[in-house]
């Protein structure tokens, strides 16, 4: 049996971890509204976040920052420096006094040295700090005055750097009690410590901070946040989640499938209680075996022999002859039952106009994209999925690049007719038997292309169409109806002229057209997606 050692937490061990599979599904929230994964970091590092499942929140570098800041606010708080250097100061007068006494007696009341003395003397500057450095290069005469003035010049460091800290809080160092010069330093180098350690939350070094000294003001949840956040990124580097690429860090293949994971977890759980199930058809033949339930074989059918059903078929034939050898009849054979499988290529056409930013939508439709993606490579792996990206033009997006995309801010139009032009050049290089195009958008079609010509066309007035862009787009609907694609569109937005158009699109391919809101879209896609593939065989 192993042996366990306890020992006392001295502050040096790690008590505290982040598993990167969390801090991997914080960054997903991020990435799906628009940021980058470097972007997304550093917001994690600076605003902190949440431990789904954990009851933890991480506190970050600015609710951090807040505490250093209370705290400096309470050691300054009731206090004033405003007879902070009366001692110095006056020890200061007192020699300069011996000084020109001995000027004085040495070389005379109307003498050129002490005529010089007057003139560094008076007026003396404001700072203490200021008034040292003007009698740096003075030659002394009397040797007492000559030895106080060296010890004020050996604390002039410290002197300047409590003038600074007094001119920079001024505003908070308004209290009752006036500390003196001892006191002060100790309060300065406390509200030091906190300035640095403020720095080094800012600039990352999270090493360098004392964790003895944050626990004082953070306590052990200021502690644990700051080894997590220090991790943060080493953890998700570690797991495989991220690496670096040619423009910073990026997400890998393995970050990318959990991230699709855990989209259909979001989306697809609310489907989860009907039955689960693959592409069933209705047609018997050759598919996946199904063994919870057998059937009768029928002649030129897979023998997917059920040997339990078939015995048990032979002996309830002629319980008289209870023999072993059983005698098998060709009547008695019974074969599991199966689903026929049938394939289906999808597009998902997803608008990329700067609209998509508003009301979370574009979150949400990237959401989907992810989740059907994950989806139909785990479920469904002889379908083709693809996703079509469009805005005032149209392109094929890369699964890896989803997580991160961000909707077009530099082309704020609308090419829907593209986005089918482009769907339909991937469904013609990988057909089947079954095809559909899904549409998500909050918008109608403001750009067109007239041959190879592109065009845009602003609505109307307000609430009014774009009837050029509107005409060549239900021109591309009805190309696309005519070779048997479906075309299905989830709209975010209630705008009457946007359901005008959806709803000429639905006379014309006859599929079908859905409003929904970006917290409901994603259950309505998947549902639609399942819903025209479950065909269960009899």
């Amino acid at each position: 049996m192993p042996r366990l050692r306890y020992s006392r937490w001295d502050g040096t061990q790690r008590p505290f971890s982040l598993a990167a599979e969390a801090a991997l599904d914080e960054l997903a929230r991020h990435l799906m509204e628009g940021m980058s994964v470097d972007e997304a970091l550093s917001w994690m590092r600076y605003q902190g976040f949440e431990l789904a499942g954990q009851n933890f929140r991480v506190m970050g570098v600015e609710e951090l920052m807040q505490q250093l800041r209370q705290k400096a606010r309470e050691l300054m708080s009731g206090r004033n420096l405003d007879h902070v250097f009366d001692e110095r100061w006056q020890k200061l007068r007192d020699a300069l006094d011996r000084e020109q006494a001995a000027l004085r007696e040495r070389h005379g009341d109307e003498s050129q040295r002490l005529n010089e003395f007057r003139d560094r003397r008076e007026p003396l500057p404001k700072r203490l700090s200021e008034a040292l450095r003007r009698f740096e290069s003075h030659e002394w005469e009397d040797a007492e005055a000559e030895a106080a003035y060296r010890e004020l010049l050996e604390e002039q460091a410290e002197i300047r750097a409590l003038e600074d800290f007094q001119a920079r809080n001024r505003q908070q160092l308004r209290g009752g009690r006036s500390l003196g010069y001892d006191e002060a330093l100790e309060l300065m180098r406390q509200v030091e410590r906190l300035g640095q350690m403020a720095r080094n939350l800012l600039e990352g070094n999270f090493s360098s901070i004392s964790l003895d000294e944050l626990r004082e003001l953070a306590g052990e949840e200021g502690v644990e946040s700051l080894l997590i956040l220090r991790d943060l990124r080493g953890r998700l580097e570690q797991a495989g989640y991220v690496r670096d690429g040619s423009g910073g860090l990026e997400l890998t293949p393995r970050a990318i499938r959990r991230i699709g994971e855990l989209a259909l977890d979001d989306i697809y759980g609310a489907l989860k209680r009907g039955a689960p199930g693959a592409h069933a058809t209705l047609h018997h033949g050759g598919g996946a075996i199904t063994i919870e339930r057998s059937r009768p074989y029928v002649f030129g059918e897979p023998a997917n022999i059920d040997a339990v059903a078939t015995v048990r078929n032979a002996l309830l034939r002629d319980p008289a002859k209870l023999s072993v050898p059983v005698s098998i009849e060709p009547q008695d054979l019974e074969v599991w039952d199966t689903d026929q499988q049938t394939d289906t290529t999808t597009v998902l056409l997803l608008d990329m106009s700067w609209s998509m930013s508003w009301s979370g939508r574009w979150p949400a439709a990237k959401r989907v994209a992810i989740a059907m993606d994950q989806l139909i490579r785990t479920r469904y792996p002889r379908d083709r999925f693809f996703t079509v990206g469009f805005y005032t033009r149209a392109r094929e997006l890369r699964i890896p690049e989803l997580p991160e995309l961000v909707w077009n801010m530099e082309d704020p139009f609308t090419n829907l007719q593209d986005g089918l032009r482009v769907a339909q050049r991937l469904i013609d290089r990988h057909p089947s038997a079954n095809k559909q195009i899904i549409v998500i958008t909050d918008g109608q079609p403001t750009a067109y292309f007239v041959g190879d010509e592109l065009r845009v066309e602003w609505p109307s007035g307000v609430g009014g169409t774009s009837p050029r862009a509107n005409k060549e787009t239900l021109g591309e609907v009805s190309r696309v109806t005519r070779k048997g694609i479906t075309i299905n569109t989830f709209m975010l937005d209630d705008a009457p002229e946007l359901m005008h158009f959806v709803e000429a699109m639905t006379r014309i391919n006859k599929g079908r057209a859905f409003y929904t809101t970006p917290g409901q879209i994603g259950e309505y896609v998947m549902v639609d997606y399942l819903s025209r593939k479950r065909r269960k065989i009899r």
